[in-house]
């Protein structure tokens, strides 16, 4: 009766295992965004890595969408103005942060 239970959790381990390893590897991201959450908004701020000086390429600010300019389908306290769009299958490091308030990034 040992030798099923112990299958179970080899065959749960080892793809466990395989993705602990693939966390760890360290990937250089195409793309960094800094996510800075103020009391009411959002601010977006992009860098370009490669410059010395960290020179932005795009800032920005995304505020909530007032109660009465929601359309069916949108969510009350989740939808924004200018959301975030980022590209896919590409590596992306995204830093959060909070400038006077502690957040949830949905």
């Amino acid at each position: 009766w040992t030798i099923t239970p112990a299958l179970i959790l080899i065959f749960i381990a080892i793809p466990s295992f395989m993705l602990l390893y693939s966390i760890d590897e360290i990937v250089y991201p195409q793309i960094t965004i800094k996510v800075i959450g103020h009391q009411w908004f959002w601010s977006y701020e992009s860098y370009d890595l490669f410059e010395s000086n960290l020179k932005t390429i795009y800032q920005y600010d995304s505020y909530m969408t007032p109660t009465d300019e929601i359309n069916d389908g949108k969510l009350r306290l989740l939808d924004v103005d200018l959301p975030l769009y980022l590209p896919t299958r590409t590596h992306i490091r995204i830093l959060i942060t909070s400038s006077d308030v502690l957040h949830s990034w949905a």
